[in-house]
């Protein structure tokens, strides 16, 4: 439901309409937390930052916040992590609206390949969760506001692989890693707690974490042994295999 008589992804083009931003005009994002914060003070730090990156056209990780393919979330260009400029049609790129389709596989296997297969392996692990959130928690839902999921959710110039609400309507933040969980991943964990409560909470709400893992490191284990907030998962995966039963052929 919309904060105000539009939703955000509108406002922006109040936005740009206000400031009377012109092409190839730099827009700053710190003009843009100001422009909301002066005019739309509910809108969360978050939910402005998600709406920066759904609404550019060159974006990755729009494809996470339901990015109309009919052209009409084509805005912004990135030109970096803190300036962006308006879509033009006539030069840019073509908008990214889906994930790229997995390029051609080459022969034999060099630390990059094993890199990008673990890579994709995280975004199926972190696919399958988003949509069984409740198998790391009872009560446990999806982050969802104004058309941005907790997928992918920025936090500064950082994305939190989940993002999630638990059934106090606290914040849950939740890492992802598939293969062993090492302690360094507190410090990241923790940074995006912080993040979450400083500018996106409300005063009543808390925030805590879950490092979700294949194995979870003894080092990791001593790590959060001091940590009141933050939980510790390992997972596992099976396969169940269903025999097909093909016609019979009575000839």
């Amino acid at each position: 439901m919309a904060l105000y008589d539009k939703p955000v992804k509108l406002l922006f083009r109040d936005m740009v309409e206000d400031l009377d931003i012109q092409k190839d005009e730099v827009i700053e994002r710190d003009i843009i937390y100001s422009w909301f914060k002066t005019n739309y003070p509910l809108v969360k730090s978050g939910t402005i930052s998600a709406h920066m990156i759904k609404l550019s056209i060159n974006a990755p990780s729009r494809i996470h916040y339901n990015v109309d393919p009919n052209g009409n979330d084509d805005l912004l260009f990135q030109i970096d992590s803190k300036k962006f400029r308006l879509y033009d049609p006539s030069s840019d790129p073509d908008p990214i609206y889906f994930r790229p389709e997995k390029e051609a596989e080459t022969n034999g296997h060099d630390e990059k390949e094993e890199y990008d297969s673990e890579f994709a392996y995280e975004r199926d692990l972190q696919n399958f969760l988003s949509k069984n959130i409740h198998l790391i928690e009872p009560g446990l839902s999806l982050y969802f506001e104004e058309e941005i999921s907790g997928i992918e959710f920025p936090v500064g110039n950082r994305f939190i692989d989940i993002l999630a609400v638990d059934d106090k309507n606290n914040y849950v933040v939740i890492e992802l890693k598939v293969s062993r969980g090492y302690d360094r991943v507190v410090g990241q964990i923790l940074r995006y707690m912080a993040w979450i409560k400083q500018n996106h909470a409300e005063k009543d709400q808390k925030v805590r974490g879950i490092i979700v893992a294949r194995e979870i490191s003894d080092d990791l284990q001593l790590a959060c042994s001091e940590i009141h907030n933050v939980e510790l998962y390992e997972y596992n995966l099976s396969i169940a295999l269903k025999k097909i039963e093909l016609p019979k052929n009575d000839t």
